[in-house]
């Protein structure tokens, strides 16, 4: 194909509740959303940067920033191009996977469209849906939590997840377990929180029979990984370690992941997501799919990256009204636990026009 140009579309989503974890509360998310323009189609991506460098050193402004004035540019400059020509193109300008990640997303949808693919064929899937989990967030009393989990556990999730932070670990997990039994799958995000310091208190979580612990520690200490996960029972799962194929492979090999959570704009895109896959599957380690609040562009691309064969644990792909009253594509709908992986070319999925001008903040045209 021939990129003719990229829109650079800013939309603002309220969240139907705050959303806080370690690093901080949510009550919107300000999203970059990029509509790749081809000779042959048009494909949509999603950035999933947020808005302040909380959760990674990427903020949704900075994306914004390096896409317009050298990502966009760079891929321009190609000529004729796939989505697998985009990684090498940018490999010059060092970070910025999720703004990479975003490009090749749309790129890639484009590339699909005009060929009549779907992602979830392209990239391997051998499911036609998959099973949800859901992210609770840290709440204000255990009371409120309870009634959260018991909430989504009727909605049909079918595992549960705990944001927990120093001070909000044992005791909110003991009550889930008291409340709800110990047929509930349940795990632990601590999203860095932790210090391996902390490794006798964090063993205290063992007797809950936890399916993993996310990122307890920094994302740099993999050698910490190694030594809580000598310390402590429960799995140790990695999140913003892994940020390429081969950091999954030093991971592993080190003993600092027993499961990996594969999220694609951490690690430059689907492409890069699915090489992962391939390395933990050939190592024997469990991988699932994480989530970052993504709108039904970004979610429907999760979907089918969770339809592979070595997702094995549910993922964080919710449906569309966990954090959104109205999304900007047709509606993900949670059925019997699961969702539709989406069988229409490229994400199978693309914005409601009338609900997408609604939460437009602004739009930019870069020209190639």
């Amino acid at each position: 194909m021939k990129l003719t140009g990229v829109e650079l579309r800013r939309v603002r989503l309220p969240l139907v509740a705050p959303f806080r974890t370690s690093f901080g509360t949510q009550t919107a998310r300000d999203v970059l959303l990029l509509r790749a323009v081809t000779d042959e189609a048009e494909g949509w991506g999603e950035c999933v940067a947020m808005s302040d460098p909380l959760y990674s050193s990427e903020y949704v402004d900075a994306a914004a920033d390096v896409l317009t004035r050298f990502l966009v540019p760079a891929l321009g400059a190609r000529g004729r191009l796939d989505a697998n020509s985009v990684a090498p193109a940018l490999e010059p300008f060092r970070g910025h996977r999720m703004a990479k990640a975003a490009l090749e997303m749309a790129v890639l949808d484009a590339e699909l469209r005009a060929e009549g693919r779907p992602l979830a064929r392209e990239l391997g899937a051998t499911r036609d849906r998959v099973p949800c989990g859901v992210s609770v967030g840290i709440m204000d009393s255990i009371g409120e939590l309870l009634d959260a989990v018991g909430g989504y556990l009727d909605a049909g999730y079918v595992r549960i997840k705990l944001k927990i932070e120093p001070g909000w670990d044992v005791e909110p997990v003991r009550a889930v377990r008291e409340r709800f039994g110990d047929d509930v799958l349940l795990q632990v995000d601590a999203n860095t929180a932790y210090t391996v310091a902390d490794a006798r208190h964090l063993a205290r979580l063992d007797a809950f029979d936890l399916l993993l612990i996310e990122q307890p520690l920094e994302e740099e200490d993999l050698l910490g990984h190694a030594e809580l996960a000598k310390v402590i029972s429960t799995p140790v799962c990695l999140d913003e370690s892994i940020t390429s194929a081969r950091s999954a492979a030093a991971a592993i090999t080190m003993g600092a992941a027993a499961i990996v959570n594969i999220k694609p704009g951490r690690v430059g895109g689907y492409l890069e997501a699915r090489r992962i896959h391939d390395v933990c599957v050939a190592h024997g380690v469990p991988v699932w799919c994480g989530g970052m609040l993504e709108t039904g562009l970004g979610r429907a691309a999760n979907v089918a990256l969770a339809a592979l064969p070595g997702f094995t644990l549910p993922g964080d792909t919710s449906a569309s009204d966990r954090f959104y009253r109205t999304d900007i594509t047709t509606p993900f709908v949670l059925d019997d636990g699961h969702l539709a992986v989406p069988t229409g070319a490229g994400l199978g999925v693309e914005p409601l026009p009338d609900r997408l001008a609604e939460v437009t903040t602004s739009t930019e045209w870069l020209p190639v």
